[in-house]
């Protein structure tokens, strides 16, 4: 508990200057109960911002309401994750959360519970120079690792179960710039934070519901 404690208040002097930081951002997919997955994406608002611009130019958002729906949009077209025989997941409902750190949630379907292999390509902040994405993944029982997508390995990584835990299916040596240092310091603080959010999509799906 002290370990966490000390992560998470390393973690809160060091989240102010990552969450300006557009070339550093975080991939979490995390297991739940049942086999449910989650699926959080964090950068900085102005990374958010930058790829919105560059890839709806024809349609400039004007409202927070229509740059979320961009943002949504935009992961969906430059994230793909595939398992095992090369099945890809499925991502329900997602939601935002603006902030200097802002926040994409996705629940997760199609994953296995006997999980073997998986592969993660993220290009959704491609466009910023020296962009690098620290990925974690927490699946119960296994060691919770993290692995680096940047320009090295093509935004790209091939993970394979190894016992408890995920190793590269092709060992790659990427450097590690200091802001991933930082996330890898802010991944507990994610996770909690990823709870939340989970809880907050549910209650906006229900409440879409009774709305209609």
């Amino acid at each position: 508990m002290k370990k966490y404690i000390l992560i998470y208040i390393t973690g809160l002097f060091s989240l102010l200057g990552y969450a300006h930081n557009p070339d550093a951002s975080t991939i979490m997919l995390v297991e739940k109960e049942n086999n449910i997955w989650v699926l959080q994406i964090s950068s900085s608002l102005t990374a958010f911002q930058q790829e919105v611009r560059t890839h709806f130019a024809e349609t400039p958002y004007k409202t927070p309401e229509e740059f979320q729906q961009m943002v949504l949009e935009h992961i969906k077209n430059n994230l793909d994750i595939s398992f095992n025989d090369g099945s890809k997941i499925t991502l329900g409902q997602g939601m935002v959360k603006l902030g200097h750190e802002t926040k994409v949630v996705f629940e997760v379907f199609g994953i296995p519970s006997d999980l073997q292999s998986i592969r993660v390509r993220n290009t959704a902040f491609k466009d910023i120079g020296r962009s690098q994405s620290a990925l974690f993944i927490f699946k119960d029982g296994f060691s919770k690792d993290q692995f680096i997508l940047n320009n090295d390995n093509d935004h790209t990584l091939n993970l394979k179960v190894n016992g408890n835990k995920f190793v590269e299916a092709s060992q790659q040596n990427a450097g590690v710039s200091p802001s991933l240092i930082i996330l890898g310091l802010i991944g507990s603080i994610c996770l909690g934070l990823l709870i939340k959010n989970i809880f907050l999509l549910k209650e906006k799906s229900v409440s879409e519901n009774v709305s209609s």
